[in-house]
């Protein structure tokens, strides 16, 4: 079952929302499940106390990695199909502001991550909650109460790729008043660092957020929703929901193999390109138009990617399937499938879209020749990255934390500084470094919280304080 409400996210964002929840408990470091090329993949079911394996033969972990919170099960556990649906971790505000999971253990890469987020009344309290949710210090979605009913009931998926440069994944959540986070699921799955047309769209730092990932001409598939792969853990959308105009379509399918697939940097899977979308009506016989629309945040920018296949018999020769590729009304490229790839064979197109003035983006495929035919559709926004508290000064941090015990209810998880539009950690003040590239601290005054313990020589490292630990009276 899947869903795709828009949600008022820090990126108003509407998401492949599913119905998927997971169990999970558990403090040993078990193995990563294989990921070829790139080895590795965790699926995290929060809220469980137990391994478990779902229908597709997926290795769900018990929960772990995170920094605090409790535990909790959806109130309907008969309305989710899988044992792994039902369970979540919740964080009041005895457990701080700022909470985390901190993934461990991970080369340097671009990664898949994946969250599912349900309420469902979990706590009796009928108020979901208002919370923020960031990547690797990055602010990426934004829940704010009230939700939609069904999205509340049902829970949403949502995915990004994220470059991940240090050893740890931090997925952290921020409470606004008292309300808890919650979080069912975490799942990361590696990619090339090159995918996604990296070195030209931007800096490893930005972060593509999925705003419609979709299979033309097909029902769901994908990891988590079938037993159909896709090596960088991306799950694809039927197309159905997005279709506009009054074209009568045509579905086409094949089981013929498609060439060029499963590639780097990419590795788009054969199945995408196996099923597509047509219309009946050529553009001799005045037909011939295939238009989607996609839920944006205008003020963001948009990576569209298109995936088309030759995949009907009929079409022999170049020139006689051609149509042109407009987004958001402007013409942008004539395709001609066969004279690009012959038949049978994968070919793609992407466009970083800007200067949006509306709230939906507009794909619209309009014949030359014949009928216009379409695989997927693929549309990220372009998040630029947060900056990022200096290296040595959160390990100082942290020894400060263990040193001093600071207690839970003070939130000191994650990066001490960022993302910048949340409060840094308690007592903590930071700025921008002099070269404007990092965050450093610049003052600490915890005198007023009756810490016990001693002060580590870490702090040596936090070398830009313009006034020093207040609490070495109370130590």
């Amino acid at each position: 079952m899947s869903l795709f409400p828009s949600l008022t996210l820090t990126l108003t964002l509407p998401l492949f929302l599913c119905i998927l929840f997971i169990t999970t408990t558990s403090t040993t470091l078990p193995p990563p499940s294989p990921s070829f090329p790139y080895g590795l993949s965790y699926h995290i079911d929060c809220g469980s106390s137990t391994n478990t394996t779902d229908p597709f033969n997926t290795t769900w972990l018990s929960d772990r990695y995170f920094s605090g919170g409790a535990t909790g099960i959806v109130s309907e556990p008969l309305h989710f199909r899988h044992a792994h649906e039902k369970t979540l971790r919740f964080f009041p505000i005895s457990s701080g502001k700022k909470n985390c999971y901190s993934i461990p253990s991970l080369p340097p890469s671009r990664y898949l991550v994946r969250t599912f987020v349900v309420y469902d009344n979990y706590d009796g309290k009928s108020h979901p909650p208002s919370f923020d949710v960031s990547v690797a210090g990055t602010v990426v979605f934004s829940w704010r109460s009230p939700w939609p009913q069904s999205l509340s009931r049902d829970g949403a998926y949502a995915d990004l790729f994220a470059s991940i440069l240090s050893s740890e994944a931090l997925i952290c959540f921020y409470s606004f008043a008292t309300d808890p986070p919650v979080i069912s699921s975490i799942e990361l799955f590696a990619a090339d660092p090159a995918s996604y047309d990296s070195a030209t769209i931007g800096d490893n730092g930005t972060v593509l957020v999925n705003y419609g990932r979709l299979s033309c001409g097909s029902d769901q598939w994908g990891p988590g929703f079938s037993n159909d792969h896709d090596l960088f853990g991306r799950s694809w959308q039927s197309d159905s929901e997005f279709r506009t105009g009054q074209t009568k379509i045509v579905a086409v399918s094949t089981r013929n193999g498609i060439s060029g697939t499963e590639q780097k940097p990419n590795y788009f899977p054969e199945k995408l390109y196996q099923t597509a979308l047509t219309t009946e009506a050529t553009a001799e016989e005045g037909g011939g138009v295939l238009e989607y629309k996609l839920s944006v945040d205008a003020k963001l920018d948009y990576l569209v990617w298109l995936h088309f296949a030759e995949i009907e018999g009929r079409v022999r020769r170049a020139g006689e399937r051609v149509f042109d590729v407009f987004i958001n009304d402007e013409n942008l490229t004539r395709v001609d499938i066969y004279k690009q790839v012959g038949s049978f064979s994968a070919f793609t197109w992407h466009r970083t879209v800007k200067n949006l003035s509306s709230s939906l983006l507009s794909v619209k495929l309009v014949g030359v020749v014949g009928a216009p035919l379409i695989c997927g559709i693929e549309n990220y926004a372009l998040v630029p990255s947060d900056p990022s508290t200096v290296p040595q000064q959160v390990v100082a941090m942290e020894a400060l934390k263990d040193s001093l015990r600071v207690p839970e209810r003070m939130g000191w998880n994650g990066d001490p500084c960022a993302p910048t539009n949340w409060d840094a950690w308690e007592g903590v003040t930071c700025r921008m470094s002099m070269d404007n590239t990092a965050l450093v601290i610049s003052q600490i005054d915890l005198g007023s919280q009756g810490l016990k313990g001693f002060i580590s020589d870490q702090i040596s490292l936090l070398s830009d304080l313009n006034q020093g630990c207040q609490t070495q009276e109370s130590m």
